[in-house]
């Protein structure tokens, strides 16, 4: 599923004070099965932008459109069939098995007071051995690892929709080896499932070894667009974000990588 933004704007409104724009004119489109990624610094624009494609919020401008449909035109349920989301963090509010976290990813797919049956227990089971957690599915989700808890999540977001996963900042506050495990997974997942996936992230390095195609973010306009080779680049950081990097392909890690070397004079603070 393909999703598109034409002239979308939207601002944050205050009681008593002016409205903080937070996307302006923006105009992207995220084709099928593509790994996109939302970069940019702090206030850039990609939170507000995953949650107009979440469907979250809507635009004061414009329009945001999933296969050609405006998302406005879903009901939520509808909607949440299509599209999950995966949050940079979760806290439940009670102490959750994992398998009850993952059977919560199927209410979308229930009636009114329905409960899960067994088919939904079967695709809850089957997203717990795709994220590689079915052994864990009787522990509580309040007792797992920062790397196991993504995991389920991401699980839970599987087995509500398929089609469309959206991530904000996955593998945020995660120790090497569980970002590590964690953009293995995102990986497998997307080669597997053939899902359009839309990450917004920080993490430049992470950004490269996963996405196709980058959307470059900066005080709520687009700055860049298209294949990650073509759009990351020492002057587009340097762009985003006022700071000088060594931009290049690692032989051994086959993806680019972005090494930060210094502040561009404009940039820097003063003394």
């Amino acid at each position: 599923m393909s999703f598109t933004a034409e002239h979308v704007s939207y601002a944050y409104r205050r009681r008593r004070a002016a409205p903080i724009q937070a996307l302006d004119d923006v105009n992207i489109s995220i084709p099928t099965g593509s790994f996109t990624g939302l970069i940019g610094p702090n206030g850039c624009g990609k939170s507000t932008l995953l949650r107009l494609l979440a469907g979250i919020d809507r635009p004061a401008g414009g329009h945001v459109r999933l296969d050609g449909r405006d998302v406005a035109s879903y009901t939520r349920r509808e909607y949440a069939r299509r599209v999950a989301v995966v949050p940079q963090e979760t806290h439940p509010a009670f102490d959750y098995s994992v398998m009850d976290m993952v059977l919560m990813g199927r209410h979308p797919h229930l009636g009114p007071f329905q409960l899960e049956g067994p088919a939904d227990h079967v695709e809850a089971a089957r997203a717990l051995d795709a994220t590689h957690v079915g052994h864990l599915a009787d522990r509580a989700f309040t007792a797992l690892s920062g790397g196991e808890k993504q995991r389920v999540v991401i699980a839970s977001a599987l087995a509500q929709a398929g089609e469309v996963l959206l991530l904000d900042e996955p593998t945020a506050s995660l120790d090497l080896g569980s970002q590590l495990d964690v953009t293995a997974l995102l990986g497998r997942l997307h080669r597997e499932r053939g899902a359009t996936m839309v990450m917004a992230t920080h993490d430049l390095n992470l950004a490269a070894s996963l996405c196709d195609t980058l959307i470059l973010l900066r005080a709520g306009r687009v700055l860049g667009h298209g294949p990650t080779p073509d759009v990351l680049t020492s002057s587009s950081v340097s762009a985003l974000y006022g700071v000088e990097a060594d931009v290049r392909m690692h032989e051994h890690a086959g993806h680019l990588t972005v090494v930060p070397l210094r502040r561009t004079p404009a940039e820097r603070h003063p003394e």
